[in-house]
C-alpha cells in the first residue's frame, strides 16, 4: 500500500526522481547534473512508481501507468555577442551615397530567442560619415572625397536582445578611390636632368588606366619642346667657322654677320644677343658688306647658309623683307641676287649677267613653307648650281614651286653692294638708302662661292645636341610602332595592348650630348587618343604636362701654363724660334659633395673636390702686346703640316696669331708648340711681349692670359761686365726672378766654347754650394749694406721678384797692372776661405768694392783680351 520508488526510462537521462512520502506517494523529480540550455532546450521521457511489495529478486514489484514528462530549460544571458569576422573591408568610389557600403554580422550562442537574437548595432567612433542599422548595413551619410580622406576606419559594436553588447568592437575599414579617370598614372611633372647623365628614362613607372574601357589601340605623340633654347634646341654654341670646320664643310665660307670686331665692324651698329651670336633686326636697320668681303663672281655654284627666326608680315599688303640683297650702289636699283620673305614665301632671285645669248633664264625661285612664318628658329641651305636651285630646311630638301624667268642684266660699271637685313637703293630716290628691311632674327649668315655643301655637312650643321631616345629598341615589344622626326624632338608611338604601350613609355628616354649643355627647362607633353572598338573614340586622355630640368654643368678652370721668360741670341731670331716649346694646357672642374640646385648655406660645408676633365677649344689666339708686328723685319709663323689630320686652321696677322677650331687640348698643344718667331733685322728689338689665351665653346669658357716674355741678345761686352759686377755689389738681388723690361740690353750673350762643358758643371755645382752655405750671411750682410748702397740702386737694373734668375762669370779674371802685393794676398786669403764674390761679411764687402772700382777705372778693350770666359745662366 505504500510507494517506495520512482523510475525513469530513457537513456542517459540527467535527472531522477525520489520519493518524499511513501504513504502518500509524493515524490521529487530532479536534475543529477547542471542542465545547459545550450546543449539541450528539452527533455521528454517516462515515469513510472512502483510499490513496496517486491521480494528478495525485485520481481513482485507493483508498477504504475507510463506517465510522460516534458522539461523545458530555461535560458540565462550568458553570452555576449560576437562578430563573425575580425576586420571587415570595403571600397566606394569617392563622389556617391551608398544605400548599404557592407554588412557586419553578429553572433549570440545563447539558447532562447531573447538573449540569442541581435536587436541592435552601432558605430562606436564618433564624427565619421557613416551610419549603421540593426542588420548590420553601414552606408555612407555624405558623399565622400578622396583628395579629402583616402581610407576610414570605424568601430562597429552589437547588442542583442538582452542588452548585452559585444565584448569586443569590430574594425570596418573603408578604402575610398576616386572616380576612375581614364589618364596616365605614376608620373612625375620634374624630371632633373645632370649634365653628362647619358639616357634618362622620363616615365619609369607610368601606366594607363582605361577605367576598364574596350580599348582597341592607342596612339600617343610625345613633344620634347625646346623652341626657347638657343636657336631651336640646345646645339653646340662654337662659331660658324668651327662648326663647319667640325662638320668637315668646304673651305672658303665667308661669314655675313660675325662679332663686331676692328676688322668686321659692320655688324656694330645692329642688335645682337652676344651668347648665341644672334643678331635682331626690328625694321629699322641694315649692314653694308664692305667691297672686297665677297668676291664679284660668284660663279654658277655656291652657297648661302643661315638661321632665321621670322613671323608673320605686318599689314594686308606685306613689304619684301630682305635678308640679303646685292644691289647698285648708284645711278640704278637693279638687284643682282638677293634671298628675302614675301608673304610668308622664301624667294631667291639671281639676275645672271648678259654674257651670251640674250634668251631668258629662270632668275626667281620661290618656295612656301609654314615654317618661314612659325616664330620658330629653322635652318636654312640655298644650294645654286644654276639653273638649278636647291633649298635646304631643317636638313629636309624642298624644290621651288615657283620659278619666273626674267632676262639677264646687262653690263654696266656701276658699283655693287651687298647688304644684310635690307637692300640698298642707289638709284630711282634722291638719296641713295636703305629699303625693304627685315623683321626678325639671323644668325650664322654665310656665303660659299665656287662650291656647295653635301646633305651630309647640312645635317650635321643643324643637328641637335638634345631630344627624345628609346632604351632597348629591341625589347619594345611587337605591334608598337614608333616614328622620330627629324629633329628627335616628337616621337610618335601606336600599338593595340595597353601594357606593351605602357612598356614602350617607360623606355622614353631625354638625351643631351653636350658636355656643357644649357641649363634650364625643357618641356614636355605627352598626348593620347584611344580607340575602342566599335567606336572611334570611347575615352579622353588628359595630356601630360611636364618638364626636364637640365642643371647647370660644373664650370671648368682653364689654365695655361709653360716658361713665360726667355732670351736669345740674335742670330736665332733670324731663322725663327719656337715661342711656346712646353705650353700645356690643363682644364679643371671643382666638384661638390652635393645637388646642383642646394642652398647655399649647405655648399659651404661640403669640401669642394679639384678634378682634372678632359674637352675640346675652339680657338687660342697668340696676341702682340704693344706694337703690332712690322711684316717688313718680323712674323710669326707656323708649317700648315702641323694642322693636317686635325680640325683646326689658323689665320695670321700683325697683331698676332689665331689657331681655331674644335678640337682637343692635345692636339692646340701640339700646334701651338710649333708656332715660331721671326726677326731677320733684330738690331732696333731688344724685347717682345706676347699673350696666349684660349676658348671653349666661342669664348663661354676662356683661360687665364698668359704673358710671354722674349729677349733677343746681342752682343756687348761692356755692359755684360757692368752687369756681372751689379751682380757682385748687391747680393740681396739675388732672390730677383727674371730680367725684366729695360735689362735686357745689359745682358751679354757668349757663344759658350764646347771645352769648356766640364767648366760649367763645376761652376754650377759650386754655385748651389755656395748659396745654401750663404744664405744666412748673405742676409746679415744685407741688412748691414743696404744704407751703404742706397746711391748705387739708382743706376741699377729694376727686378721682377716672380722667378730666380743668377747670372754669374765664375771664370772671369781682371788683370790690374798696378795692382799691389797687398791687394793679391786679400784675393788669395778671399779665395782661399770661401771661393765666392758674394758679400758675407764685412771684410769681403769692403774688398768687392775696392774691386769694382778699380774695374770700372781701367775697364776696356785689355779687359776683353785678358778674359778668359762669360758664363750665363737662367
Amino acid at each position: 500500500g505504500e510507494i517506495c520508488a520512482f523510475k525513469i526510462h530513457g537513456q542517459e537521462m540527467p535527472f531522477e526522481a525520489v520519493v518524499l512520502n511513501k504513504t502518500s506517494g509524493e515524490g521529487r523529480l530532479r536534475a543529477k547534473s547542471p542542465i545547459d540550455c545550450e546543449l539541450q532546450k528539452e527533455y521528454t521521457f517516462i515515469i513510472q512508481a512502483y510499490d513496496c511489495g517486491s521480494g528478495p529478486g525485485g520481481t513482485n514489484w507493483k508498477k504504475s501507468h507510463k506517465a510522460v514528462v516534458h522539461i523545458q530549460v530555461k535560458d540565462v544571458n550568458e553570452f555576449s555577442p560576437a562578430f563573425k569576422e575580425s576586420v571587415y573591408k570595403a571600397t566606394v568610389t569617392e563622389g556617391k551615397i551608398y544605400d548599404s557600403i557592407l554588412q557586419v554580422e553578429a553572433i549570440d550562442e545563447d539558447c532562447s530567442p531573447q538573449y540569442s537574437q541581435i536587436c541592435n548595432y552601432e558605430i562606436v567612433t564618433t564624427d565619421v560619415p557613416f551610419a549603421i542599422d540593426r542588420n548590420g548595413n553601414i552606408r555612407n551619410t555624405e558623399k565622400l572625397n578622396y583628395d579629402k580622406q583616402h581610407q576610414y576606419e570605424i568601430m562597429v559594436t552589437a547588442f542583442d536582445c538582452g542588452q548585452k553588447h559585444a565584448t569586443e568592437d569590430v574594425l570596418v575599414r573603408v578604402n575610398v578611390k576616386p572616380v576612375c579617370k581614364p589618364g596616365w598614372q605614376d608620373w612625375n611633372k620634374r624630371i632633373e636632368y645632370k649634365p653628362g647623365s647619358g639616357s634618362l628614362p622620363l616615365f619609369p613607372s607610368i601606366h594607363l588606366e582605361t577605367c576598364d574601357g574596350p580599348v582597341s589601340s592607342v596612339h600617343t605623340t610625345i613633344e620634347l619642346q625646346t623652341n626657347y633654347i638657343g636657336k631651336g634646341c640646345d646645339r653646340e654654341t662654337y662659331s660658324e667657322k668651327s662648326l663647319q670646320e667640325l662638320c668637315g664643310a668646304s673651305s672658303g665660307a665667308i661669314d655675313l654677320l660675325p662679332s663686331p670686331s676692328a676688322k668686321t665692324n659692320w655688324t656694330a651698329g645692329l642688335l645682337m644677343d652676344n651668347n648665341d651670336m644672334i643678331f635682331k633686326f626690328d625694321g629699322k636697320q641694315g649692314a653694308k658688306i664692305p667691297d672686297g668681303i665677297v668676291p664679284k663672281n660668284l660663279t654658277d655654284q655656291f652657297t648661302i647658309t643661315l638661321w632665321m627666326k621670322h613671323g608673320p608680315s605686318p599689314g594686308l599688303r606685306a613689304e619684301k623683307e630682305t635678308i640679303l640683297c646685292n644691289s647698285d650702289k648708284t645711278e640704278m636699283n637693279r638687284h643682282h641676287y638677293a634671298l628675302y620673305v614675301h608673304n610668308c614665301r622664301l624667294v631667291f632671285l639671281l639676275r645672271k649677267d648678259f654674257d651670251q645669248a640674250d634668251t631668258f633664264r629662270p632668275a626667281e625661285f620661290h618656295w612656301k613653307l609654314d615654317q618661314i612664318c612659325d616664330k620658330e628658329w629653322h635652318y636654312y641651305v640655298v644650294n645654286v648650281e644654276f639653273p638649278v636651285v636647291t633649298l635646304y630646311m631643317d636638313g629636309t630638301t624642298y624644290e621651288p614651286y615657283l620659278v619666273t624667268n626674267d632676262w639677264p642684266i646687262h653690263p654696266s660699271h656701276i658699283a655693287m653692294q651687298l647688304t644684310v637685313g635690307a637692300c640698298w637703293q642707289g638709284g630711282e630716290v634722291t638719296k641713295p638708302r636703305f629699303a625693304q628691311y627685315f623683321h626678325g632674327s639671323l644668325a650664322s649668315l654665310t656665303i660659299r662661292p665656287g662650291k656647295i655643301e653635301s646633305q651630309k655637312v647640312i645635317s650635321c650643321l643643324q643637328a641637335c645636341k638634345e631630344g627624345l631616345d628609346i632604351n632597348s629598341l629591341e625589347s619594345l615589344g611587337q605591334g608598337i610602332k614608333y616614328h622620330f622626326n627629324p629633329s628627335q624632338s616628337v616621337l610618335v608611338m601606336e600599338g593595340d595592348d595597353i601594357e606593351n604601350i605602357n612598356q614602350a613609355l617607360r623606355k622614353v628616354s631625354y638625351i643631351n650630348s653636350r658636355q656643357f649643355p644649357t641649363a634650364g627647362v625643357r618641356r614636355l607633353k605627352v598626348s593620347s587618343k584611344v580607340q575602342c572598338f566599335g567606336e572611334d573614340v570611347c575615352i579622353s586622355i588628359p595630356d601630360i604636362d611636364a618638364y626636364v630640368m637640365v642643371f647647370q654643368a660644373n664650370e671648368p678652370k682653364i689654365t695655361i701654363s709653360g716658361m713665360d721668360h726667355f732670351a736669345r741670341p740674335a742670330a736665332q731670331f733670324e731663322k725663327g724660334v719656337i715661342l711656346l716649346p712646353d705650353i700645356r694646357i690643363v682644364s679643371t672642374v671643382t666638384k661638390m659633395e652635393h645637388p646642383v640646385d642646394s642652398k647655399e648655406h649647405d655648399r659651404a660645408n661640403k669640401p669642394a673636390v679639384l678634378e682634372e676633365m678632359l674637352h675640346n677649344l675652339d680657338f687660342c689666339d697668340i696676341l702682340v702686346i704693344g706694337a703690332e708686328l712690322d711684316p717688313e723685319q718680323e712674323c710669326l709663323e707656323l708649317d700648315r703640316v702641323e694642322l693636317q689630320g686635325k680640325h683646326l686652321d689658323a689665320t695670321n696677322s700683325t697683331a698676332g696669331y689665331s689657331v681655331y677650331g674644335v678640337d682637343s687640348m692635345h692636339n692646340y698643344e701640339q700646334v701651338l708648340r710649333q708656332i715660331r718667331y721671326r726677326n731677320w733685322y733684330t738690331s732696333a728689338t731688344f724685347d717682345r711681349k706676347f699673350r696666349v689665351k684660349c676658348s671653349e665653346l666661342n669664348g663661354r669658357y676662356t683661360s687665364n692670359e698668359f704673358n710671354l716674355e722674349v729677349n733677343i741678345l746681342h752682343s756687348s761686352n761692356s755692359d755684360f761686365i757692368d752687369h756681372v759686377n751689379h751682380m757682385i755689389v748687391q747680393p740681396q738681388f739675388l732672390q730677383s726672378v727674371h730680367h725684366p723690361e729695360g735689362s735686357v740690353s745689359a745682358v751679354h750673350n757668349s757663344v759658350v766654347p764646347s771645352v769648356a762643358t766640364i767648366v760649367i758643371i763645376i761652376c754650377v755645382s759650386i754655385l748651389i754650394f755656395i748659396i745654401t752655405l750663404g744664405v744666412y750671411r748673405i742676409r746679415t750682410a744685407h741688412q748691414h749694406s743696404s744704407g751703404d748702397n742706397e746711391g748705387s740702386k739708382e743706376n741699377e737694373m729694376d727686378w721682377d721678384d716672380s722667378a730666380l734668375t743668377i747670372t754669374v762669370n765664375p771664370m772671369e779674371k781682371y788683370e790690374k797692372p798696378h795692382q799691389t802685393e797687398e791687394e793679391s794676398e786679400e784675393e788669395d786669403i778671399e779665395d782661399e776661405e770661401e771661393d765666392t764674390t758674394s758679400a758675407e761679411s764685412d771684410e769681403s764687402e769692403e774688398e768687392e768694392e775696392e774691386e769694382e772700382e778699380n774695374v770700372i777705372v781701367q775697364k776696356g778693350d785689355k779687359q776683353n783680351a785678358t778674359r778668359q770666359e762669360q758664363l750665363e745662366w737662367d
